[in-house]
């Protein structure tokens, strides 16, 4: 009896270890999606070749990396819309434990502060045309952002030249899209630094593209670091020309390619890399390049791609011949937070402000037709509308409402509102409103009808005359007022 009990322990064990090992590891388990849109065929300017050839080989990489893929190409704006809302709904039914990965090539523009994904079929006569045939870029980040997933990822090859006339007061590049002020869970990858335009490419594909289909198959690679070689790549490839941005919101870990657990090759200055942050300063950055060779410490500040990298490089290179490049590139950056601050803020002192520092930019006359919007919007607001718990907590920074008159002992909120209206509006009804409804029309005078058979008309006339001044006399105000006039027109 022994052995048939210890064989069936065996088999028992046996299963178990079958099953866990054929148990879906988390990698396995993790469901992955992808959107790829390559705008080439442009209706009313020049073809964008490249962007065909950027969406194909992005498909095939993504395939590679055990994605599902929808790809799309050459939308109008209902398609754009319609793939995009496709492809929500695909996530959805996916559950929350999937990636969602969106890669865009063609054209993008930004107008007042905002980026928009462009259609083949775009027309525009002027930007107040662009909100109305373009496609929002951050319609398609809140329609994914609003679903549970574990992760979304945007890469967008769209910050090419504007090559629309009609647009000439759009500004370079897109504006910066901060994904930490949304859902959490998102990455998004723009092709070139925001307010900078990406090149189209010499090759079949985009200098950006061209570097994602390398870098993005290295196995064990977090995408953070996928992202910091894509950049430095491309910076390589088009002699600091072209400097790939990104926002990172993520709160999990994700390869292209290889497990979760792997290990990450090392690479030069690698150490350096990881404690690089936004939140270094500029003497720390100082100590980090301090010594080493300026290639170096170019590709450390290029990784790291933030103001206080850039400004110590310049600081401790000022001889270097990449030097003027990266003072461009701050003082851009630096330029674009300053928008993105202004745009978010949106009131008339935060576009003054930028105005003050960057008045002759690209961006100026974006800044000043917003600034006139903002004044209208401000006198167009109802006085006691104004009132609001946030206008009173901007007050102390932000000193842009109209001057007030001097507020009473009593109520100092309230009391001058009150007096405006009280003095406006009774003199509106006395002129517009009340004469018309009160004086009768001359058609309707009954003096000038035909009189009935009798005493001769001048009798008649006289007998109203005396009979009007006796009621004149005796009447009351309102009645006596009113047919006095009548009475001396007639």
């Amino acid at each position: 009896m022994r052995r048939p009990v210890f064989s069936n322990l065996l088999l028992a064990s046996g299963f178990l270890a079958l099953t866990q090992l054929m148990a879906p590891t988390d990698a396995a388990a993790e469901a992955r999606l992808a959107l790829v849109i390559g705008q080439s065929a442009y209706r009313t300017v020049p073809e964008l070749p490249n962007a065909a050839n950027d969406a194909k080989g992005m498909t095939e990489l993504l395939g590679n990396a055990g994605f599902t893929v929808t790809t799309a190409a050459n939308l109008a704006q209902i398609e754009m819309r319609a793939a995009i809302s496709d492809f929500a709904g695909k996530v959805s039914a996916s559950g929350a434990d999937t990636v969602a990965l969106v890669f865009y090539a063609g054209h993008g523009l930004q107008i007042d502060g905002e980026n928009y994904l462009v259609p083949v079929d775009l027309d525009p006569k002027r930007e107040a045309d662009i909100p109305l045939q373009g496609v929002r870029l951050n319609d398609m980040l809140n329609t994914l952002g609003a679903l549970p997933t574990r992760a979304r990822i945007f890469m967008l090859d769209a910050c090419r030249n504007n090559p629309f006339p009609a647009l000439s007061g759009a500004g370079h590049g897109l504006a910066i899209v901060d994904t930490k002020a949304g859902a959490p869970g998102s990455f998004i990858s723009y092709s070139t630094s925001p307010g900078a335009e990406a090149e189209d490419g010499n090759g079949i594909d985009s200098p950006y593209t061209t570097a994602a289909l390398t870098v993005a198959k290295q196995p064990n690679l977090p995408i953070e670091e996928v992202f910091k070689r894509i950049r430095v790549a491309v910076a390589q490839s088009t002699d600091g020309r072209q400097i790939p941005w990104e926002s990172s919101s993520l709160t999990t870990d994700f390869r292209f390619f290889g497990e979760s657990s792997g290990s990450t090759p090392a690479i030069p200055g690698a150490s350096a890399m990881a404690l690089a942050s936004g939140t270094r300063s500029v003497e720390d950055w100082r100590k980090t390049l301090q010594g080493k060779p300026a290639t170096a410490a170019y590709e450390l500040v290029i990784t790291d791609d933030t103001v206080e990298a850039y400004q110590a490089y310049i600081e401790l290179y000022a001889q270097d011949t990449r030097t003027p490049r990266v003072r461009t590139v701050l003082e851009r950056r630096r330029q674009m937070l300053a928008w993105e601050r202004a745009t978010a803020i949106n009131t008339r002192a935060s576009f003054e402000a930028y105005l003050a520092n960057w008045d002759n930019s690209d961006l100026a006359a974006t800044a000043r037709r917003l600034l006139l919007r903002v004044q209208n919007r401000n006198y167009g607001v109802p006085v006691a509308a104004a009132a609001t718990p946030v206008a009173v907590a901007m007050a102390p920074t932000c000193p842009c409402s109209a001057p007030q008159p001097p507020a009473t002992p009593v109520n100092p909120s309230v009391a001058p509102v009150i007096k405006k209206r009280v003095d406006d509006t009774p003199p509106k009804r006395k002129v517009v409103e009340t004469p018309p409804k009160r004086r009768p029309p001359p058609e309707e005078v009954v003096y000038e009808r035909a009189p009935p058979p009798g005493p001769p008309p001048g009798a008649i006339m006289q007998g109203v005359g005396i009979g009007i001044g006796i009621g004149l006399g005796i009447g009351g105000r309102s009645g006596g007022d009113h047919y006095r006039g009548d009475y001396r027109r007639y």
